[in-house]
């Protein structure tokens, strides 16, 4: 949970994301050899962050450039715990995981490259995790980390929140990779636990602070909107043992309305400051407020959802998006009319281990009777998935289909 943090304060000192991602395993290799026999601190992550701020400064001491650096943090031990003071123009932002995410989403590197390397050091994702994410072979995903990081040192790239032309240019990547690791926290890829409310958290903080700092960006308004209202549903996601409770099973009296407010205000700035057609992450906060407004399941406007879906899939064409038209279109029209569209994407490469892909072609089959087969599909997805809570679930509705 401190891990990206960590990261990003260190940063701020080494100027090096691979330097401070080394520095901050050193602090979680320390904690592990101390707080056995010492006990864990009051406070674990001011304790992570001192002890691995403090190997920042021992190690900018051993450098020839130490007083131009040192010069430039403008502190020392005795306050390594705070962040240091800079200054800040009036579209600047002192942001220590915003800077992160810039950083990381220089156009030095590859889109492909971007998204990995933010989703290692701020969404804290193993490489595993992150190839099982985008559907490519792990030793892709470390080959892109390390290059990455290797680019970005070589290259010097400042740690910063850009401001103009530059902003812009990088926004596209940060809205892509703050989505990506909000995700990871509202349905994890793998592990014991089907959320994981710290991600989830980061990334709607930095989504809001987004928007803050680019107020006429309406994108940056549709992807806070989009955060707010899927966030509104996430103590209903879960049931008491903390496995996954589908969005038709949910208490929707836990939704959190305060949120949906929010993403409601979010999606109307999107709306009034676009030149145009919404953009991608405007239509699907648009699709959420939808299942937002609906207090029960069976209130759900479907139409309305499928057509968005199709405009979306028409604006950011993608295997995904045709997936959740096609759970719209057998809502909104029944499983029959939806299921061509799901066995036409059975052919696709990037779906192949794609677990939701033959969990939706299981619910079609139940629904239309077709039991045995439901059952296998079923089956098929719970062998794909790596997150033991959803296997669980998978593995339950195989079984009802078959009874």
């Amino acid at each position: 949970m401190e891990f990206p943090r960590v990261i990003a304060g260190v940063t701020r000192i080494v100027r090096d994301v691979g330097i401070a991602e080394e520095l901050a395993q050193d602090a979680l290799v320390a904690a592990l050899e101390q707080w056995p026999g010492d006990g864990v601190p009051d406070n674990p992550g001011a304790w992570l962050m001192a002890t691995a701020r403090n190997r920042a400064i021992d190690l900018v001491r051993r450098k020839e450039t130490y007083a131009r650096k040192l010069a430039e943090i403008g502190r020392d031990r005795s306050t390594a715990i705070a962040p240091p003071e800079e200054p800040a123009g009036p579209d600047d932002i002192d942001d220590d995981l915003l800077r992160l995410v810039f950083t990381a989403c220089h156009p030095v590197l590859s889109a492909e490259a971007r998204t990995a390397l933010t989703l290692r050091l701020l969404g804290g994702l193993t490489t595993a995790e992150i190839a099982r994410a985008f559907l490519v072979p792990e030793a892709t995903v470390a080959q892109r980390i390390v290059r990455a990081k290797r680019t970005l040192a070589t290259r010097n790239v400042a740690f910063e929140v850009p401001g103009g032309p530059d902003r812009e240019a990088r926004l596209g990547s940060v809205l892509d990779v703050i989505y990506l690791i909000f995700n990871e926290g509202y349905a994890a890829t793998a592990g014991d636990d089907w959320l994981r409310p710290a991600l989830c958290e980061d990334a709607l903080r930095l989504a809001r602070v987004l928007s803050g700092l680019m107020p006429k960006e309406p994108e940056v308004h549709g992807l806070a909107a989009l955060l707010e209202f899927q966030a509104s549903r996430a103590a209903a996601r879960t049931g008491p043992d903390g496995g996954p409770v589908l969005l038709s099973d949910q208490d929707r009296t836990r939704w959190n309305r305060m949120l949906i407010a929010r993403g409601v205000t979010a999606l109307t700035l999107a709306d009034a400051t676009a030149a145009g057609a919404p953009g991608p992450y405007a239509l699907q906060a648009a699709i959420a407020a939808c299942h937002a407004s609906a207090y029960r399941y069976e209130e759900t406007d479907w139409p309305r959802i499928a057509t968005l879906y199709a405009l979306l899939a028409a604006r950011a064409p993608s295997p995904v998006v045709e997936l959740n038209r096609a759970v719209a279109v057998s809502m909104a029209e029944g499983p029959a009319a939806a299921l061509p569209l799901v066995d036409a994407l059975t052919e696709v490469p990037a779906l192949r281990e794609y677990h939701l892909l033959p969990s939706v072609r299981g619910d079609l089959l139940a629904r239309l009777g077709r039991t045995e087969e439901a059952r296998a599909e079923f089956e098929r997805a719970a062998s794909l998935t790596r997150n033991a809570r959803e296997r669980e679930l998978l593995l339950r509705r195989a079984a009802g289909t078959g009874a």
